[in-house]
């Protein structure tokens, strides 16, 4: 973040604008909607500003700008078309510590104002960082139409009835749901109808009926990495939890949607690094839901496809808790799509199988002979130690040699690396490929080179396309 977004209190506070022309009037209706003490530094008034200052709401201090005005105020704004004046005025700020604002000139800020939209008491702040604010000014016209206006009634009536519900329920994870229900329920919108007395008393029948929930546990598939393909039933859920426990193939922008004061685990394993036990796993699941915490299980991909989702739900079952499911969009669909290889295409491949190059030592081996047949597409996960015996056996069983093969590396990420060759440079590829990686072999592999869309190398069709490295 370039600046760190604050809600300041400017109630009877002095705030000091250098400037009386049309910009330094729109600040200053901005700040007296704030409460603030407003005082003017100015050779002349602008007429809205005259009329401010015949009205008693605003100070005329003076008409010359001096060091000392800034001695005792909170903020400063220079909104003048002297550009020298307005670097002193920012200069002198900067040296006694005081927040300064030059309007339209973003390096002589050191804070700024956002695109506002106003719910009174709930008010949302929209930033560019002064990078682009009529990015920021579309963006506001979108939420005020999405944001009812009755948003502030509702926060309105929240405020007065917050301490009773804090007498009454005395925990905060009571409290959050509490208003969890309330601010999607019958209260909300009878606020919306235009019945606040008739809100109010939903609210009270809600609170008097309170019963405290129990914990539950829900699986949620984060995806291959890409934030943009995460569910929304996902988000929603994420936002819910109390607790979050998460496998390090779960991206940081992924985790940085989780509620923000919901407790953070990692879990997750990785191959030659110490790891948290599936059973661990197991028991921090069934141990925080039983103490009545929301928790989602966050995994990369598809909780169901080579995730050991089942696995966790069945500890959840025997100790008798809640659960549900949502998917996710698994690493074999995401991150082939965004490499452009079609798992299936009728001139190439009629049928796909997922498979996992990470078995149990005692489990069952591998059916060489049907995974070896032409025409199919294999998605290997977890095969990149393994890539030279998965390329020999299938070599030695009747797949040919030159199959084209790729290694798909940090799929749908923003550093995705497809490398692309043969079965019998497999391993070669496998050893080169950033993790996590999947590997995809047959004939689809060859489209790659006609349908690559996604990642940041430009090519002469205006496209950007992902790094890609060919042994073929």
């Amino acid at each position: 973040m370039d600046y760190l977004p604050l809600f300041a209190d400017l109630k009877q506070r002095p705030v000091l604008v250098v400037g009386g022309g049309e910009v330094a009037s729109r600040k200053i209706d901005l700040l007296l909607r704030a409460g603030a003490d407003v005082q003017i530094v100015a050779q002349a008034l602008h007429p809205e500003l005259q009329h401010r200052y015949e009205q008693h709401q605003v100070t005329w201090l003076a008409e010359a700008f001096e060091p000392a005005q800034l001695d005792n105020v909170f903020l400063v704004i220079a909104a003048t078309d002297d550009n020298v004046l307005n670097a002193t005025v920012f200069d002198e700020a900067d040296r006694r510590r005081v927040l300064a604002n030059v309007v339209d000139d973003q390096p002589k800020c050191s804070f700024i104002f956002p695109s506002i939209v106003d719910r009174s008491p709930l008010v949302v702040a929209i930033s560019s960082s002064g990078k682009a604010p009529v990015l920021a000014r579309l963006l506001r016209e979108k939420l005020e139409a999405l944001l009812p206006a009755s948003l502030g009634t509702m926060a309105e009536i929240a405020g007065n009835w917050r301490g009773r519900v804090k007498d009454q329920l005395r925990s905060m994870t009571e409290r959050r749901r509490f208003w969890e229900k309330a601010f999607s329920g019958r209260f909300a919108a009878l606020v919306e109808s235009g019945q606040p007395e008739q809100a109010e008393q939903a609210l009270h029948d809600t609170l008097t009926q309170h019963q405290k929930e129990g914990g539950q546990v829900t699986l949620v598939g984060a995806g291959p990495g890409d934030a943009g393909l995460l569910t929304l039933r996902g988000l929603q859920v994420m936002q819910q939890a109390d607790v979050v426990l998460y496998d390090h193939l779960v991206s940081d922008e992924i985790l940085d949607l989780v509620r923000r004061d919901a407790d953070r685990i990692c879990v997750g394993k990785r191959a030659g690094a110490h790891s948290v036990a599936q059973e661990e796993t197991n028991r921090l699941l069934v141990e925080l839901a039983l103490k009545g915490k929301r928790v989602v299980r966050l995994k990369g991909g598809d909780p169901f496809i080579f995730g050991r989702g089942g696995e966790e739900l069945q500890a959840a079952k025997a100790a008798g808790i809640p659960f549900q499911v949502v998917p996710g969009v698994t690493a074999a669909a995401g991150a082939t799509a965004y490499a452009g290889i079609p798992l299936t295409h009728r001139d190439h491949a009629q049928s796909v199988l997922f498979i996992t190059g990470h078995c149990r030592p005692d489990g069952d081996a591998f059916d060489w002979a049907t995974l070896a047949r032409s025409r199919q597409t294999l998605a290997i996960y977890m095969g990149t130690v393994k890539a030279a015996e998965i390329s020999a056996q299938l070599i030695a069983h009747g797949r040919a040699a030159d199959t084209p093969a790729a290694v798909i590396g940090r799929g749908t990420r923003a550093d995705q690396q497809v490398l692309t060759g043969t079965l019998a440079q497999l391993d070669i590829l496998a050893q080169q490929a950033p993790t996590p990686a999947l590997l995809v072999i047959g004939e689809v592999v060859s489209l790659h080179s006609q349908l690559a869309w996604f990642g940041h190398q430009p090519q002469a069709d205006g496209f950007q396309r992902p790094s890609v490295v060919n042994l073929a």
